[in-house]
């Protein structure tokens, strides 16, 4: 921090240019970051120092900071002040084919791991019964979990299936669609619906990224060889994590 300190103090960055004070104030932290001059994980100044070393207001320093908190560039943990966020390494996921997300990490050789959210029997909701098929008093086997990829928090993923498709939810430890393959009951199709979205508080904070951050909410109903639905899955994906790519062809006239 001594050296970021050190560039802030030498002035002519912010006497020779023009524009907004916040603007050049947030490029200059920026320069820092991309120069390797503050690492990931490591805390900014505060407010306070920066506006005495720089001369400037609290309220322009705050902008500075609000702005680069949005860029999710810098991540502000309450009590403990502005950090610079960890870079995220980008997941690309086809939309071709039908795979776990256990499968997608691991053919790109990182580490998947879950932090379960939600394993068990319940009662169906009207949501679950329509979609699913089934009729009122079944229940469901709801798996929800973060999934991470060599520890990164990259989604939450809520899928329910009725009782007679996974009977025995605890049974799930890491690929869904493994346990599903062992009783026949792997799906062979899916529809799926994406849609941006900023993620509200609880999703969040178990995804470890402020609050209003851009997001992918994605629905899955996934269908087994038979026609029978088998799972209805309802995901958050850390927008700053991955791109979804579809392969498109041109129709012949």
């Amino acid at each position: 921090m001594t050296e970021f300190i050190s560039m802030l103090e030498n002035g002519d960055w912010l006497a020779g240019s023009s524009g907004p004070r916040y603007l050049l104030l947030r490029r200059r932290i920026l320069q820092a970051i991309d120069d390797g001059v503050l690492k990931e994980n490591e805390p900014l100044p505060s407010e306070r120092e920066i506006a005495a070393i720089t001369e400037l207001s609290r309220v322009t320093v705050r902008k500075a900071v609000a702005g680069l908190v949005e860029d999710q560039v810098v991540v502000q943990k309450r009590g403990s002040g502005s950090f610079v966020a960890p870079k995220v390494q980008k997941v690309e996921q086809r939309l071709s084919s039908l795979t776990s997300f256990s499968e997608d990490m691991a053919r790109r050789g990182m580490e998947a791991s879950s932090e379960w959210l939600r394993r068990g029997l319940f009662p169906a909701s009207p949501e679950e019964i329509f979609t699913l098929g089934l009729t009122s008093g079944q229940r469901v086997a709801r798996v929800d979990r973060l999934r991470k990829a060599d520890m990164t928090p990259m989604a939450i993923e809520r899928a329910s299936l009725s009782e007679k498709v996974l009977p025995h939810p605890e049974l799930v430890s890491t690929s869904l669609y493994a346990v599903l393959r062992t009783s026949g009951m792997q799906p062979v199709r899916a529809i799926q619906r994406i849609s941006a979205r900023n993620l509200e508080h609880s999703d969040a904070e178990i995804l470890g990224v402020p609050i209003g951050s851009a997001g992918l909410k994605i629905e899955r109903v996934s269908y087994h060889a038979s026609g029978q639905v088998v799972e209805f899955t309802r995901s958050v994906y850390r927008g700053d994590a991955y791109d979804f790519i579809a392969e498109l062809q041109i129709a012949e006239n």
